[in-house]
C-alpha cells in the first residue's frame, strides 16, 4: 500500500515500509522478492535506493498481486478444479456451483480493483490524507461532547 501512496516519489527502503505498515521486516522481504520476480516492483541500489513499482498504481490489478502471493483468488480452489467437480460429482453439484459463483464474483472484483482504487485518488501520499485524519480524530470528540451535553 505504501509503494502505491508513495508511486514516483522514489525508492522506499524496506525498513520504512515496515514501520508504516506494521510488518516484520524479514515477511515483508519475501513479499518484495515475490514482487520483484513477478515485475511488480523494482529494487534501487544505493543511499536512496530501496523498493518502488514499476507499473502505476491505476495499472496494478488485486488479482495479480493476490494470484501470486496466495494462489487461487478464492479459498474453494481454482475454477478449472471447481468444474471439474461440478462435472463429475452430480451429488455435490449444487454445492460446487455454488463455490463456483462465489469464486467467479471475488475474482470479478478483485479483476477490477486497483492499487490505485485502494489507496484513494491521491496516489503520492499528500497532504490531504493527513487532514482526513484529523477531520476522523476530532469527530468523535465533537460527538462525544454533544453527548454529554444532552444529560
Amino acid at each position: 500500500m505504501m509503494l502505491a501512496r508513495r508511486y514516483n516519489q522514489g525508492a522506499i527502503r524496506i525498513r520504512d515500509i515496515a514501520y508504516e505498515e506494521d510488518l516484520p521486516e524479514k515477511f515483508l522481504e519475501l513479499i518484495l522478492l515475490e514482487l520483484k520476480n513477478a515485475r511488480l516492483v523494482e529494487s534501487v541500489r544505493g543511499a536512496k535506493g530501496g523498493y518502488q513499482l514499476r507499473r502505476s498504481p491505476a495499472e496494478i490489478r488485486l488479482s495479480e498481486i493476490i494470484r501470486l502471493i496466495d494462489g487461487p483468488l478464492a479459498p474453494f480452489g481454482d475454477a478449472e478444479q471447481l468444474q471439474s467437480l461440478i462435472d463429475r460429482d452430480a451429488e455435490h453439484r449444487a454445492l460446487y456451483q455454488i463455490f463456483m459463483d462465489v469464486r467467479n464474483a471475488a475474482a470479478r472484483i478483485l479483476e477490477h480493483t486497483t492499487l490505485a482504487d485502494i489507496v484513494g485518488p491521491k496516489p503520492h501520499g499528500s497532504k490531504k490524507g493527513k487532514s482526513k485524519k484529523k477531520e476522523t480524530t476530532v469527530l468523535p470528540m465533537i460527538v462525544g461532547q454533544s453527548n454529554s451535553g444532552q444529560r
